[in-house]
């Protein structure tokens, strides 16, 4: 990000989260010490800071960083913009450079093989229609990618640039054959006709090839050396040019050989890769188009009793909607009445159709597989599950991997670097030899040979590709640099419950003493928990309602996180937790201590009740494992990687819960504040440490660790804070995870290798004299080709 040089220049941004006076003088102060400020000043009421300052001390980027320190965050936006024109990786490098440089602008990623730019920006300070002109000036053409997401618009626009290529191509093809045949002549040992040999015809022949499909490449050129850089279009225009304007002078104005078949065959190879590139970069992109295909176009709703069919844009939150067999799920929400079984694979990848009746959610694209039922729209739009995965995903194919910025920083240099050898090769044949000739050939071989475009798409296309698959099978990550992160995991924390256990509790003991009866203790129990989210208290409010006890309101309720709860119950104290919560309030649970031990060591969560300060009973809940848990964790231990589950029970409870999924790293008695520091004590040991839970208590433990996995049946909250999300709740999708983030990088290393190989051992090769300029346009057209398509194996890659 940069700033124009002027001074004094000004800056107005949005800020959230002040709430009074206070935090805007404070804001205000701190911006105001900032060397190089003029003057700030914050208005609470608009929540807007406006600033003056000397953009040579200081930049928008303090102003902001400033800001989010004191606690506070900056009003910005996101866009992405559609881009057409671009060559190769340069090109990228040059729009992303330039609108990271605008004022306003926070940071602007690129990503080549999808063709667009995702820009974040503060909205007071420059508008997308600003961002899409400076792109225009630059020679390339953008449009916001909400005007065409579409999958119609984005399906004509790739046809349209294959059929431009493909017009290209042929134009260049006609006039180039003639030309390349005279050297299958020369082959075959057979004398051309004399016609194919006149420099007069070969001329009228190269010239249209030169002036109409290669045009493109002087356009890319003049506008790439006025922004003073370089890209692909410049070595393809030096390299033709050299070729056609010595052999047009030759023609004219002199004698000798020409070279109008090496200029024309260039261009026309070029065209070729360009076309097969297009086709399959369009590839690398379904998994988009799939999901966006899911969406039903229409819904019928019922309105003042009459069921009216109506597009899908139209459905509004509250609608009731009729869902009848075999139709899709037009929208998200909750079923009013009726029962059905629906596909959910779409969502999850898991085939296996799911029962829904009467209070379950179904999701929009799902399949209705029976029956018929009505519900109510909870989210449509943009809010519907199917749009945030969409979103995500498109999210994450624009995102940058870190390995990405080893191959931008040399694509960067690469362009004058190669010009300047191409000039060295030049000189070094023209003057050691004085054959000038032949020191254009190798001088043009040298231009043609060198174009980056394969390192460009190197990484890009495989990323795509893989977050794409990744989505297809339940699999949802948030950016490259996540799925690339997967692959050096070295230590995976496994919440227990709702994670290795199914999270769905039921109350299998019940012991009362001092008089006490079992029913009186379930019943105090599930009136003290009604207040509580627990799983745990859920599963005794149920078990009571299940056995009809009567059950009253709490006077009072306070659930002591990690401990249990504190409620007064018809006038009488009731704490209900763990031993923890006994020992601290000094209750004496000795006469339990033994069913407590025995209850634990099969696996059970104990909780044990006191009223008025003693002990009335204990109350056991066993949460069961999920069916796939102990497959899924034996897989991760067979890929060399440590597995600790981590839980809030005590260490016996654990212990048994353990023993049966083959784990033996514990971490017991873990607060849920405490489980990020547990998550960060590994991390100071050197591993690379994936979190997976499902729970809000996860949300800080996913944040800290180096790749957050949240289990999908779990909440919103788990979800936004991980980084990878598994929508199956099954933990075999940890193993499909890392397997798709190994199979990914070998594809970026593989295409990363070839890329450089190819460059480095063609350069030479071609300063030597040993590569044909139009072999080299071949070799340089199907390198990019080749990459697009090591990169579409991924396509194969299937879930365990």
């Amino acid at each position: 990000m940069g700033n124009t040089n002027e001074a004094p220049a000004k800056v107005a941004f949005k800020i959230n989260g002040m709430s009074c006076a206070a935090c805007a003088n404070r804001i205000e102060k701190s911006l105001s010490a900032i060397p190089g400020v003029a003057q700030a000043n914050v208005n609470l009421a608009i929540e807007k800071a406006t600033i003056s300052f000397d953009p040579k001390r200081v930049s928008l980027d303090d102003f902001i960083k400033t800001v989010t320190n004191l606690g506070y965050s900056v009003g910005t936006d996101k866009v992405t913009l559609k881009l057409y024109g671009m060559t190769c990786a340069a090109c990228a490098n040059r729009i992303e450079k330039r609108l990271a440089g605008l004022p306003g602008v926070i940071g602007a990623v690129v990503n080549f093989a999808a063709e667009n730019v995702s820009v974040e920006y503060i909205p007071a300070q420059i508008t997308p229609a600003e961002m899409i002109k400076v792109v225009s000036d630059m020679g390339y053409k953008a449009v916001r990618a909400d005007d065409t997401e579409s999958v119609d618009r984005e399906k004509e626009e790739r046809e349209k640039e294959v059929r431009r290529q493909t017009m290209l191509f042929i134009i260049a093809a006609v006039f180039s054959l003639p030309l390349l045949s005279v050297m299958f002549f020369e082959l075959l040992g057979v004398h051309p006709p004399e016609l194919l040999m006149n420099p007069y015809f070969q001329f009228a022949l190269a010239t249209p090839v030169q002036f109409f499909p290669g045009l493109q490449f002087y356009r890319g050129a003049y506008h790439a050396l006025k922004a003073k850089s370089a890209n692909m279009d410049v070595l393809i225009a030096m390299g033709t040019s050299a070729a056609y304007f010595y052999s047009v002078a030759i023609t004219f104005f002199g004698e000798g050989p020409v070279y109008f078949e090496s200029a024309a065959v260039i261009i026309t190879l070029i065209l070729l890769g360009k076309l097969l590139e297009a086709i399959a970069k369009g590839r690398t992109s379904e998994a988009i188009k799939k999901l966006m295909g899911l969406q039903p176009k229409t819904a019928r709703v019922i309105r003042e009793g009459q069921e009216v069919d109506i597009p899908i844009e139209q459905v509004l939150v509250g609608d009731l909607i009729l869902v009848r067999p075999g139709e899709k799920v037009p929208v998200d929400g909750i079923i009013q009445s009726g029962t059905s079984t629906v596909d959910e694979s779409m969502l999850t990848g898991e085939s296996i159709p799911v029962d829904k009746g009467p209070g379950d959610e179904v999701i929009g694209a799902t399949i209705n597989k029976h029956g018929s039922f009505k519900f109510e729209a909870t989210k449509v739009g943009k809010d519907t599950a199917l749009a945030q995965i969409v979103k995500l995903v498109e999210d994450a194919q624009g995102s940058k991997a870190p390995i990405q910025r080893l191959a931008d920083i040399i694509s960067g240099y690469f362009v004058p670097a190669v010009v300047g050898f191409a000039l060295l090769t030049f000189a070094a044949w023209y003057f050691s030899r004085g054959d000038f000739t032949t020191a254009l050939i190798n001088f043009t071989a040298v231009l043609v040979i060198a174009c980056p475009c394969a390192l460009g798409l190197a990484t890009p296309t495989a990323i795509m590709v893989g977050t794409g698959k990744g989505a297809e099978h339940g699999i949802l990550i948030k950016g490259g640099e996540y799925l690339e992160k997967a692959h050096q995991i070295t230590a995976v924390v496994l919440d227990k419950t709702g994670t290795i256990t199914t999270g769905k509790p039921t109350v299998t003991d019940i012991i009362a003493v001092d008089q006490g009866s079992d029913e009186e203790v379930l019943r105090l129990g599930a009136i003290a928990e009604r207040g509580s989210e627990h799983p745990l208290g859920v599963a005794i409010v149920e078990s009571a309602k299940a056995k009809e006890l009567e059950l009253g309101e709490p006077e009072s309720f306070e659930a002591i996180p990690g401990y249990g709860v504190r409620a007064v119950v018809e006038g009488r104290e009731i704490l209900f937790g763990n031993h923890k919560l006994m020992q601290d309030a000094k209750i004496d649970i000795r006469m339990l201590q033994d069913q407590i031990e025995l209850l634990e060591s099969q696996g059970k969560t104990v909780m044990t009740m006191a009223v008025d300060g003693r002990a009335m009973g204990v109350v056991a809940v066993a949460d069961t494992i999920k069916e796939t848990s102990a497959e899924a964790i034996k897989e991760i231990q067979q890929m060399g990687i440590e597995v600790y589950m981590i839980t809030g029970d005590n260490r016996r409870t654990a212990q048994a819960i353990a023993e049966q999924v083959g784990i033996t790293n514990i971490l017991a008695e873990v607060l849920p504040e405490n489980k990020a520091e547990e998550v960060q004590k590994l991390q100071a040991q050197g591993d690379v440490v994936a979190m997976v839970g499902d729970g809000i208590n996860d949300a800080p433990a996913l944040a800290a660790a180096d790749v957050g996995m949240a289990i999908g049946t779990g909440t919103d909250v788990a979800m936004a804070a991980a980084d990878i999300t598994l929508m199956r709740g099954d933990l075999r999708g940890i193993v499909d995870s890392i397997r798709l983030s190994k199979q990914t990088m070998r594809i970026v290393k593989q295409n990363l290798f070839w890329a450089f190989a190819y460059n480095s051992a063609g350069i030479p090769i071609a300063a030597l004299g040993y590569l044909s300029p139009m072999l080299a346009g071949a070799a340089m057209a199907m390198s990019s080709v080749s990459v697009v398509s090591n990169s579409l194996r991924l396509k194969r890659f299937k879930p365990r």
